[in-house]
């Protein structure tokens, strides 16, 4: 099963910023990096700190408690594959932007 998240008008951010908002018990951080926009989950696969917050340097962003870097892109740690945040495609339907999340029971 596929559920579209609409980003509240309020959380959308300007490009450069980013904003963090709750869906059904999930934290999310929103980024807009030079007009594109990237959804994670806001939580460090490593031990669990935000991430909305951290230092963000194009299109990757750094933990602010151990200082791993994850592309906001492909969620994976900095060169590697071992470490991953959950990453969401982000749609943007007639003004509307959408966080598209695929339930574990439907994902290939």
């Amino acid at each position: 099963m596929t559920i579209r998240v609409p980003v509240p008008a309020g959380k959308l951010p300007q490009a450069g910023g980013r904003a963090l908002f709750e869906f059904d018990s999930k934290s999310l951080a929103l980024f807009n990096v030079e007009g594109e926009l990237f959804a994670i989950d806001d939580s460090c696969p490593h031990q669990g700190a935000s991430l909305c917050g951290g230092r963000l340097d194009g299109r990757v962003v750094q933990c602010c408690a151990h200082g791993l870097r994850f592309d906001l892109r492909s969620g994976y740690l900095l060169n590697s594959t071992a470490l991953k945040v959950n990453n969401y495609p982000v749609e943007v339907i007639d003004g509307q932007a959408f966080i598209v999340i695929v339930s574990e029971e439907s994902a290939p």
